[in-house]
């Protein structure tokens, strides 16, 4: 693992100098507060940087560069000894013109730039620098290019193992913020999913402190899957017209909640009939985030489902949050559903 701190002022190979520095893998206290960024030489993976790059200025953060890639590995001895060699040095430089052209994307940025590179799992390395780091960021996939595709799976499995906020960028973002700067100012509103569950009070605290970081409002969205002829099933005992006056008294209490907090915030909340999905998809056209838990679970059951998250990040063309479930002692003061149903 090699790791270079700092930008450098003189004009020299800022992921040379990763590459070639030995050094020991960053400690958590270096890593504290820190934003990591999965680079793979991807437009998707430099749209990520720019993300970051903006965050970390308005967090007053530093961002640091990771790149990982993995040495082939060759069994059997039926194929001639010329092919399983691999030349480490071409390797070394991709890496390195990687790290260059990333740095020369940011480089009017005012944040501090920090650049390791690992060999080995990509994703497995980001968890592992996620449980010191304040957040991850990635492309939501990336092209083919250098050794393949380094973070190919990164923005499938990196979410649900994380231990911290995970934002994921897609593509039709970074072509956009890299033809109008203006993307990267937000102007619009934060969008959290809400289901009633614990992992969702804490997206919406996650969603909350974004918002107010942005200055722009919060709006909590609800989905109700449409109830029609077709689910003759449904007992009639069950009253929807209650479960929605229960959604919509949650949402107010929540409201309240969040202003005990974060008494400037403006926040909304919407209930719409339709697929979480769907409805969160709408939801975040007309926002600068839109923000999910890793999956909902206790008082209003199925509204959002652990499969949402994953939908919505997958579809979504604007930056999705991923947030983990963890304790927060704000939670007591939370509201809590009467209704359980799906």
């Amino acid at each position: 693992m090699t790791e270079n701190n700092g930008v450098r002022q003189d004009g020299g190979s800022f992921g040379r100098e990763a590459v070639a520095q030995r050094a020991s893998s960053p400690s958590a206290e270096e890593l504290r507060g820190e934003i990591v960024v999965g680079i793979d030489g991807s437009e998707q993976s430099f749209g990520a940087l720019t993300w970051a790059v903006a965050e970390a200025e308005r967090r007053g953060a530093a961002v640091r560069l990771v790149t990982a890639y993995s040495l082939p590995v060759f069994t059997g001895s039926g194929f001639d000894a010329g092919y399983s060699v691999v030349d480490e040095k071409a390797l070394e430089d991709g890496v390195a013109q990687i790290l260059d052209e990333a740095r020369s994307r940011v480089s009017d940025a005012q944040v501090e730039l920090r650049a390791t590179v690992e060999t080995g799992d990509a994703s497995t390395i980001l968890v592992d620098f996620s449980e010191h780091a304040e957040l991850v960021v990635v492309g939501s996939r990336t092209a083919r290019g250098f050794m393949g595709r380094l973070l190919g799976t990164v923005s499938t499995s990196l979410p649900a193992r994380a231990h911290c906020p995970v934002v994921v960028v897609p593509l039709p973002w970074a072509q956009q913020a890299g033809k109008d700067p203006q993307v990267l100012a937000p102007s619009q509103r934060v969008v959290v999913g809400s289901d009633g569950s614990d992992q969702a009070r804490i997206a919406i605290l996650e969603a909350a402190e974004q918002a107010q970081r942005y200055g722009v409002g919060l709006t909590l969205v609800n989905a109700l899957a449409p109830y029609t002829g077709a689910l003759s099933w449904v007992p009639a005992a069950v009253d929807f017209e209650a479960i929605y006056r229960e959604v919509a008294d949650l949402q107010e209490k929540a409201k309240a909640w969040i202003h005990e907090y974060y008494p400037d915030l403006t926040v909304d909340a919407e209930l719409i009939d339709g697929s979480p999905v769907e409805v969160l998809l709408e939801a975040g056209q007309k926002a600068d985030l839109t923000v999910v838990g890793t999956r909902g679970r206790g008082g209003l059951r199925g509204i959002i489902l652990g499969s949402v998250s994953q939908g919505v990040l997958h579809s979504s063309d604007r930056p999705v949050m991923i947030v983990p479930d963890r304790e927060d002692p704000r939670l007591e003061q939370a509201p809590e559903a009467s209704v359980v149903w799906g």
